[in-house]
């Protein structure tokens, strides 16, 4: 009788939950990831946190299912980058207008630190609630730039760098000791711009005025009793006096699930059919490096590998049932070479079916620039994008090893066979070449750029010099079409390509664990678009150690040089 009556009540249990309302829960304390996990690494370190995809399709489909009744987030102090806490805020503004409730709350929106970011993702909120002990960190938007130069130049080492152009101010940290003008104007109009948007964003949430709004800013940070008092949160309350309140809004038994959860949930219930038509969504995360994608086991990130982007390309575009691609980008750039291999290949996708850049936080520079051929680009006003422009050179290390005793002596054949040597600098003539170098790089990035984005060449030279806009900015000047995020990249490629509204979206590529097992048959395998696990020397530092002009083989390895390359 035991067994039966606990059969019984587990059948039950299940049923009402079946049927019981439901209050969506999104828990942002260890933040968001972009994309599906792109290598086993990824899946590990990413296990635990959801899925911007699955965040934005469960939203939208919650909004027309009559069992959910409420959204409930938990904003940590873990970063969200400004355009991903745009796309979640027009995602809960888009819920709140079904007539569904919605409810942030943090324990504390930046504990004796910035919480702007995060105060303004919980402004979409109908109502927003703080932990009394916590504090609302409203204090504006501060970019702050070091500049090394001082520092190289007492230890001896000199920096040999070129330019394209004044606005290509990545070099600035080795080789001035301020800003320049261009640096001090480019930085200043991004601030004002993400003001710009943080403001009118927080003023309508809260319903305050806009003047209002820049006056908190200048008042900040407050504590719990002052936020309340200056309507920026509507309660100070513990998360079970919280979550209670919602559920009793939310009516009889409800049930929490997150929304990641409740997003997988209905795909599994609603399996597309495999041989339907529909829209391949291609991630390129990272900076971008030739060879395959991947992340290194010492830390540091990920990567966009030029080949395993292309692949997935070259895949979505023999696909039949692929009518259109939607290729999301979040990289701050990376090599020039890689760049264009993955340009060529959406150049070569968009003569056979549309191609619909969404951008994340940052596509700038390598990341506008396999961005540029696109049918369409969608940017969030808070995405960093441009960077049109090329830097290139050298540290000069032979102070240096002077200093520390080391003799460095060099035999070659060949005029510039030690060039890019860092124990001596570049000669008139090797600044010749590097000079080349850069103004072919930038000439071709300019060039496409027009012809990408169909502006005249004088225009894209304006608009280029190495210089970083918003998204907002950039859309005023042509170098992005719209402003929005991966559901408005989804719902024109559907449009483009002559879809309904539900037509599936697939990951590209997407495997089947035999393919993953037996390894691509050629380059033009969808198994070739696999990522790696990279063994990178330097790790979490390897940013650093290429900027520094150390060797990529990392401080672990055996001395002298024994390899002609």
């Amino acid at each position: 009788m035991d067994a039966g009556k606990a059969i019984f009540e587990t059948v039950d249990r299940l049923r009402q939950r079946r049927t019981a309302p439901l209050v969506l829960e999104l828990d942002l304390t260890e933040g968001l990831t972009e994309g599906p996990p792109a290598d086993p690494l990824a899946a590990v370190l990413s296990m635990r946190k959801p899925r911007l995809s699955d965040v934005l399709s469960g939203l939208k489909r919650a909004r027309q299912d009559s069992r959910v009744k409420a959204l409930i987030v938990k904003i940590g102090s873990n970063p969200v980058g400004l355009a991903m806490v745009q796309e979640l805020r027009r995602a809960v503004t888009e819920f709140r207008a079904s007539g569904k409730l919605t409810v942030a709350f943090g324990e504390t929106f930046g504990e004796f630190g910035s919480g702007t970011v995060p105060y303004y993702l919980a402004s979409a909120f109908e109502r927003v609630y703080l932990q009394p002990s916590g504090d609302v960190g409203l204090t504006g938007v501060a970019v702050e730039q070091r500049f090394v130069k001082g520092t190289l130049a007492k230890l001896g080492v000199g920096y040999e760098l070129g330019q394209r152009h004044e606005y290509k101010t990545a070099a600035n940290t080795f080789t001035q000791d301020h800003m320049t003008e261009p640096h001090r104007e480019s930085m200043t109009r991004i601030v004002e711009s993400v003001i710009e948007q943080i403001v009118a964003g927080i003023a309508e949430g809260r319903r305050l005025d806009p003047g209002k709004v820049r006056e908190l800013l200048d008042r900040g940070p407050f504590i719990g009793a002052e936020a309340r008092e200056a309507g920026l949160v509507d309660g100070l309350a513990y998360r079970d006096e919280v979550y209670d309140e919602v559920k009793q809004a939310a009516g009889g038994e409800a049930h929490l699930q997150f929304v990641s959860r409740y997003a997988r949930g209905a795909a599994v219930r609603k399996l597309p059919n495999p041989a339907a038509d529909g829209i391949a969504l291609v991630h390129g995360i990272g900076p971008i490096k030739t060879g395959r994608s991947g992340r290194s086991p010492l830390g540091g990130g990920g990567a966009m590998g030029s080949d395993t982007i292309s692949a997935a390309l070259r895949a979505a575009r023999r696909d039949e049932h692929v009518k259109a691609v939607v290729f999301r980008v979040d990289s701050p750039g990376g090599s020039y070479v890689a760049s264009d291999t993955v340009w060529r290949e959406v150049v070569l996708t968009r003569k056979v079916k549309p191609v619909i850049v969404s951008m994340g936080d940052v596509a700038a520079s390598g990341g506008y620039f396999v961005a540029m051929a696109a049918d369409v680009i969608v940017a969030q006003p808070g995405t960093l994008t441009g960077s049109i422009g090329v830097f290139g050179g050298k540290p000069v290390v032979a102070e240096l090893l002077g200093k520390l005793g080391v003799n460095s002596e060099m035999v070659s054949e060949g005029a510039n066979a030690g060039m890019f040597s860092t124990s001596r600098g570049f000669s008139p003539e090797q600044w010749e070449r590097v000079n080349a170098w850069l103004d072919r790089i930038y000439d071709d990035f300019v060039g496409k750029v027009a012809q990408g984005r169909d502006l005249t060449r004088e225009r894209a030279h304006e608009l280029a010099k190495g210089r970083v806009w918003t998204g907002a900015d950039a859309q005023a000047g042509g170098l992005v079409d719209e402003l929005g995020g991966l559901e408005d990249a989804l719902g024109l490629a559907r449009k483009r390509a002559g879809l309904s509204d539900d037509a599936p979206v697939r990951t590209y590529p997407r495997l089947n664990p035999l393919e993953r097992l037996r390894g691509p048959e050629s380059s033009d395998d969808k198994a070739a678009a696999l990522a790696r696990i990279r063994l990178d020397a330097w790790g979490p530092l390897a940013r650093l150690s290429a900027e520094l002009g150390l060797p990529a083989a990392g401080p672990l390895t055996l001395p002298g040089w024994w390899t002609i390359r």
